[in-house]
């Protein structure tokens, strides 16, 4: 009974800060004393709960310092020029039959290379939505293109803080988490590409407005250099090279680009690093502005608490209980289908990504390995199903905010097919990847051997 009143307070603080607009950080840091309360009413010392709490951050220190890189990386690439050379240059090979497929392909790419969902809506989305009003094409059905594009990557990247957070809190290795995204949701991206080049042709673009294309060449030197920044974060994963190292590289040419390429002076191109983007201009490179290590500051305080939340439960089993009643429904229905459901719940009542998955992390992480599951499995269970299936619940910010920079309503949702065929098609394919180790059979993923701990 104390768990539950507990629980409810905390979402309810949770709710409130939804409404009033407030940082997350702070329902955070109150359910996490709420939670440390319960514990210490329960007979554990203060320093016991911090010590775990200290521990379970500890653990999550390397994802920690790859989310501030992202932030480097995000606003390096704006400034050099990166972002606007893939839309000019996609741009150029649209042809009116196909506007919405590669619309869909050229913001997968995107969202892929910076790992940003709302990043990629800010910005080529934006650009995108323009050319569909003003050439005549569905602005619903681009929206709904456009969010299938922003989650492939979002889902998928490297560079994703979902992503890293994922394998922080499920303690697994990202690139291996990023091979086995790829090969699952290869199937329904093909599926989705195909689904929009058929629709792209019954909903052709009638021209492209040569004043956007205008106003790229002048607010940016279209150099083809700009691409090297993110040839670099694409290839060196494929050669093994770390994450923090490649990202590292990618920030480094970038900046290199950006005052050779640019005319940035050294200590702007630093300075916008660290405190994001600010474009000179009003026009078209405004959209642009953000990124940089100080916008990750908040996400990587919510990856701090969410670790000390994980600490605390872990060890004083407080959700045993509940972990008891999903792990026998783990059992009679599955893992995935649980955590389909548990994921789909937190994303309801909790209308936020970051929340939901470590709310469904801490929930079923003791079931998975109970039943014989694996921490890689849940990673991956959880990014085929509450990762993307938030940008389908249009009261969730995942949905709502890109909703509203693309000036849309919820109508746009049903045309988002990548988002719905990803959790459909891994329920039916899922055992080419994983198989059920409740008999004694090894867990089978992609043929290699799962490193994340039991």
């Amino acid at each position: 009974m104390q768990l539950l009143i507990v629980f409810l307070v905390f979402m309810a603080c949770m709710i409130s800060a939804l409404l009033l607009n407030i940082s997350l950080v702070l329902p955070l840091l109150a359910g996490l004393l709420l939670f440390a309360g319960l514990g210490i009413s329960r007979k554990y010392t203060v320093r016991r709960l911090a010590a775990w709490s200290a521990e379970s951050v500890k653990d999550s220190l390397v994802v920690i310092e790859v989310m501030l890189a992202i932030g480097f990386l995000t606003a390096s690439w704006r400034a050099c020029g990166t972002i606007t050379v893939f839309v000019y240059y996609g741009m150029k090979v649209i042809l009116p039959p196909l506007f919405l497929l590669l619309t869909y392909l050229l913001t997968s790419l995107l969202s892929y290379a910076i790992g940003t969902s709302f990043g990629v809506a800010g910005t080529l989305g934006v650009i995108f939505m323009a050319l569909a009003r003003s050439g005549g094409v569905d602005p619903v059905l681009t929206a709904g293109v456009l969010l299938s594009g922003i989650y492939f990557g979002d889902r998928a990247s490297p560079v994703s803080s979902s992503a890293n957070m994922v394998a922080g809190l499920t303690k697994t290795e990202i690139y291996g988490n990023v091979k086995l995204m790829m090969k699952s949701g290869a199937l329904p991206f093909l599926i989705t590409a195909a689904i929009y080049a058929a629709i792209s042709v019954t909903h052709p673009i009638s021209h492209v407005d040569p004043e956007i294309m205008a106003s790229f060449q002048k607010e940016f030197s279209l150099s083809v250099w700009a691409f090297l920044p993110a040839v670099i974060m694409l290839a060196l994963p494929l050669l093994k090279v770390g994450i923090l190292v490649s990202i590292g590289l990618s920030v480094v040419s970038a900046i290199a680009v950006g005052c050779l390429v640019q005319g940035i002076a050294p200590a702007r191109m630093l300075w916008f690093c660290v405190f994001g983007y600010k474009s000179s201009g009003t026009g078209l490179a405004a959209i642009l502005d953000g990124g940089g290590m100080i916008s990750m500051v908040e996400i990587v305080l919510i990856l701090i608490i969410s670790c000390a939340y994980s600490g605390i439960f872990s060890g004083t089993g407080m959700l045993r209980e509940v972990q008891a009643l999903i792990s026998a429904c783990c059992v009679r229905f599955g893992r995935y289908a649980v955590t389909l459901a548990v994921g789909t719940l937190s994303s309801v009542l909790f209308c936020n990504q970051t929340i939901a998955t470590l709310m469904c992390t801490d929930l079923m992480m003791k079931p998975y390995q109970d039943t014989g599951g694996t921490g890689q499995e849940l990673a991956i269970d959880m990014e085929n199903t509450l990762i993307i299936i938030v940008g389908l619940i249009p009261w969730c910010i995942a949905c709502s905010v890109p909703l509203t920079i693309f000036g849309v309503g919820a109508g746009a949702v049903p045309w988002a097919f990548y988002l719905y065929l990803v959790p459909v098609i891994y329920f039916f394919t899922k055992r080419r990847w994983f198989v059920n180790r409740a008999s004694g059979e090894e867990v089978l993923a992609s043929g290699e051997e799962d490193r994340s701990p039991e």
